[in-house]
């Protein structure tokens, strides 16, 4: 039996209207992500890499195309309906943490399962597990400010899996990250993918990241170009 790609992309192409002119950033991308597969997507600056990583993820529409994430089209869900299976199904981490300053690390990572309905307590009980398995059992209450800059990524990681989703999206998730602090947050990585099975999307410009990952394609006057690994 043929499994079906968790996160399709057909003939995706997004164009932005300039006063003299029409600027293409995507062309006609195609791309099929399977449970459980890693993926980097690597690429010059303004090759339009975050542009690829919001319409595969639903923050943008694109111009032509489609974005599928576990059979459902982006396009076919209004406002809502689209915020609601984001939620259940796509995780995101940036290279700047986006944490919520006044809240805990706790809260923080539980966030994402009450706005998908979940109880306070199940809510709590999710992320107090996920924050103790990503190394972070003893800073449960403390805020942002209060944490390393590697704790804050993993707390934003945390977050991202707390639902967890098919594909969590990553756009230089340690790119603000010193060399050893960066290697303990990919070692985390690679063992969430292989005990939970989500599929990642890193953009990133580090070679030593995508060496890591099962798949490398290189964003290139607006389309994919695959990168084998050696």
């Amino acid at each position: 039996m043929t499994t079906k790609p968790i996160l399709q992309a057909n003939a995706l192409s997004r164009k932005y209207q300039q006063p003299d002119t029409e600027l293409s950033v995507l062309d006609g991308i195609n791309l099929d992500i399977n449970r459980g597969e890693t993926l980097a997507i690597n690429g010059v600056s303004g090759s339009g890499k975050t542009t690829l990583l919001n319409l595969l993820g639903g923050l943008d529409d694109p111009s032509a195309g489609s974005v599928h994430v576990c059979g459902t089209d982006w396009n076919d869900l209004d406002t809502s309906a689209r915020a609601a299976w984001r939620n259940q199904h796509v995780g995101f981490v940036y290279q700047f943490h986006h944490l919520l300053g006044e809240f805990s690390a706790l809260e923080n990572v539980a966030l994402p399962c009450l706005i998908g309905g979940a109880s306070v307590a199940a809510a709590r009980n999710r992320a107090s597990k996920l924050l103790a398995r990503v190394g972070l059992g003893e800073r449960l209450n403390h805020q942002p400010a209060a944490l390393s800059g590697g704790e804050r990524q993993r707390v934003a990681i945390a977050r991202a899996l707390v639902t967890e989703p098919s594909v969590v999206l990553m756009d230089e998730p340690t790119g603000n990250l010193d060399p050893t602090t960066a290697a303990s947050i990919l070692d985390l990585l690679d063992e969430l993918n292989a005990s939970l099975d989500i599929c990642f999307v890193v953009v990133t410009h580090d070679p030593a990241i995508a060496a890591r990952m099962d798949r490398t394609v290189k964003l290139e006057n607006g389309t994919l170009v695959d990168i084998t690994h050696d």
